[in-house]
């Protein structure tokens, strides 16, 4: 029979299965809450941090494989997409199964995939890989989750999800950094096998220290036809935005993919209503602080995942920067998202999370609005300065959103809120690469044309100025081989001043998309199981 440690306290006369003796809970460093956090860690470090690392490498990867924009935009939102459609899934695993081995599964996985992509040499296998990554990926995010719940106390446990809070955000945020030392001193290659040592270190400490935690009553079955509605509902949506702006919006297969979304997500809804063991317990809404807390990390993300996207080539293919110098410029936000992670921690501590979440927010429809004024000769010092306050201003969501959504969990959907929660952000972030994508392309389409023929440029038939829109949506200048230096400049001056339109409007729409998360984030409130069923008996 499979020992399971009950989170919840039992009372006298209780005839449920009691928790393992003490010896078998901690032993040495086994099951150590502390050492636990620090093994947990590493598995979400290497996730976070592969979301945003790729981004300073996309331009690398471009270029070595001949990838269009849009197959571009796919090594990103694939694995968002990817670890979206899973999340939930992974936390019902989790808690069936146990959230140990779920944890083990995906380190092993996730390592496996990233080694897959160094070795790919075509974008159809980068992208492929990069599926699996979010796959497994899936598996880790829910788990260590799970893992801290059950093995800090409950005095400790805000604690601890403020530190996890901290790596994810200062990883997210380092990837571009990391990024650019691996791309410009040995290869694009390397950003994915880093996580292969990453993920061995990971498997051994999991092995020596996790010890398995279960809910005592750990669903039974699976809802297959609920993850299959809400993957379905899913990828069609984000299918439908990532191809819009090649079909038209107005396209018929554009609103074919959109009304397929709508119909899966009604009819999930509705299943989930009729099924034994949901996949998603419809009752969870009820709490409007955890509906808003996973609104909030959808409109977090995509103000920051999709700003992010345009950001790097922005700084590489308009400023000229090399991969390193654009991570360094990023370095602010980097910085402030570390400094400000464990402040924030302690603010929502005390006050609550709804002030640190919504002064948050207002900070990063500041700091976006403050991006859509860059050009191209924008100095340092002011790029730095709104990176600084999109950094102070993510810290809070990135530590908060836990507390808010997973606090306000049921204890024994405590894995399923964890899924929800970190599939909110990626959802977010496939959601914002892909509405902010069609915005730049859309932008980029109307004003080509007129800016090409105000600089006095030669006329371009309709194919020339489809590829020449496709070069500028990612800031670079269409400028063919023997071209006369004067052309030359005026194409790249097109170029450039062309794409800068497009990456301000879509930062004034990430702007306004923050602006109103503010408003969201008034209806977070503590969570109300925060201190339910943490660390029975730990050290």
């Amino acid at each position: 029979m499979t020992s399971q440690t009950t989170l919840d306290k039992t009372g006298p006369g209780d005839d449920r299965p009691a928790a393992p003796s003490e010896g078998a809970r901690a032993s040495g460093l086994r099951g150590h809450p502390w050492f636990t956090l620090i093994t947990v860690a590493v598995g979400v470090m290497m996730v976070a941090l592969d979301g945003t690392i790729v981004a300073i490498a996309n331009p690398a990867i471009q270029q070595d494989l001949g990838a269009t924009f849009a197959e571009v935009q796919w090594i990103t939102n694939g694995y968002f997409l990817a670890l979206a459609v899973s999340l939930i899934t992974a936390g019902k695993l989790g808690d069936r199964f146990g959230h140990r081995q779920t944890f083990l599964i995906g380190v092993v996985g996730f390592a496996a995939a990233s080694g897959a992509i160094g070795l790919s040499d075509s974008i159809a296998f980068v992208v492929t890989f990069r599926v699996l990554q979010g796959l497994f990926g899936a598996l880790l995010m829910p788990a260590a989750l799970g893992l801290l719940r059950a093995t800090f106390p409950a005095e400790k446990l805000n604690m601890a999800i403020g530190i996890w809070g901290m790596v994810i955000g200062a990883s997210t945020a380092g990837g571009p950094i990391l990024g650019g030392v691996l791309v410009e001193h040995v290869n694009w290659q390397s950003v994915f096998f880093i996580n292969v040592p990453v993920g061995v270190l990971a498997l051994v400490l999991g092995i020596l220290i996790l010890l398995d935690h279960r809910a005592e009553n750990a669903p039974r079955s699976f809802d297959i036809l609920g993850i299959a509605l809400l993957s379905a509902a899913m990828f069609c949506l984000v299918w439908a935005l990532i191809k819009a702006p090649a079909w038209g919006w107005g396209d018929g297969q554009t609103w074919t993919f959109i009304a397929a979304s709508v119909l899966g997500f009604a009819l999930f809804a509705f299943w989930e209503t009729k099924v034994k063991e949901p996949l998603i317990p419809l009752g969870l809404f009820r709490s409007v602080a955890l509906s808003a807390g996973v609104v909030l990390m959808v409109l977090m993300a995509i103000a920051f995942m999709g700003g992010l996207f345009f950001v790097t080539f922005y700084l590489q293919n308009v400023h000229g920067m090399s991969p390193i110098d654009a991570g360094l410029h990023l370095l602010p936000l980097t910085g402030m998202m570390i400094v400000g992670s464990p402040l924030a921690g302690v603010m929502i501590t005390k006050l609550g999370p709804r002030i640190p979440l919504a002064g948050g927010m207002a900070a990063t429809a500041i700091a976006m609005y403050g991006m859509s004024t860059l050009e191209t000769d924008t100095g340092s010092a002011v790029m730095s300065l709104w990176f600084a306050l999109l950094g102070l201003g993510l810290a809070p969501v990135m530590v908060g959103a836990t507390e808010v959504i997973v606090g306000n969990a049921p204890l024994e959907l405590s894995g399923v809120a964890g899924g929800l929660q970190q599939a909110a952000m990626q959802i977010g972030g496939s959601l914002g690469t892909a509405v902010l994508g069609a915005v730049m392309a859309s932008k980029v389409d109307s004003a080509l044309a007129g800016n090409w023929k105000d600089a006095g440029l030669p006329p371009l038939t309709a194919a020339q100025e489809a590829q020449a829109s496709e070069a500028v949506q990612v800031g670079m200048p269409p400028v063919a081989k023997g071209t006369p230096e004067a052309i030359a400049a005026k194409i790249t001056d097109v170029a450039h001043d062309t794409f800068i339109s497009g990456m301000s409007l879509a930062s004034l729409v990430a702007a306004g998309v923050a602006a109103i998360a503010v408003f969201v984030a008034l209806l977070t409130k503590r969570g109300e199981n925060a201190e339910a069923g943490a660390g029975v008996g730990h050290v």
